[in-house]
């Protein structure tokens, strides 16, 4: 059996409130039939901003799709907001996730892309990598 290959993703998240939302996507990506890894998340804003920037930029730019975990207070998240823009100027496709059961649409970053619940099968659909035939597989090396 081959193996499909797994979207990368950059998970970005409310550094200060919400890392768990962090780890348990991180851990949802470790499952046997997971079609996604985390290849990078949010960083703390650090001192030097321009670092941090470009730091964060080239991170996002690594990764197929950009995830923004929502909890109550993401939207007003600085971090969040330029990570959100810096996905769009690379033009990275993006969602948003509501990362607790009691969430809300209402916690959308605006500009971040669709909001969907959290579960399985949601991640599964949202983040499955594009279908290639057995063929295009071969071709292309495997």
């Amino acid at each position: 059996m081959w193996a499909m290959p797994r979207i990368k993703l950059f998970v970005s998240f409310d550094f200060d409130h919400d890392r768990v939302l962090r780890d348990f996507i991180i851990g949802q990506s470790k499952l046997r039939d997971s079609p996604f890894e985390v290849s990078d998340y949010s960083l703390k804003e650090a001192s030097k901003q321009a670092l941090w920037e470009t730091r964060a930029r080239r991170a996002i730019s690594r990764a197929d799709k950009f995830v923004v975990m929502l909890g109550p207070r993401t939207r007003f998240a600085p971090g969040v907001k330029k990570e959100v823009a810096m996905a769009r100027d690379l033009g990275k496709p993006c969602l948003q996730i509501i990362g607790y059961t009691r969430g809300s649409v209402d916690w959308a970053v605006p500009g971040a892309g669709r909001t969907y619940r959290w579960n399985w099968d949601n991640l599964k659909r949202l983040l499955a990598p594009p279908r290639r035939s057995f063929a295009d597989w071969l071709l292309s090396g495997g």
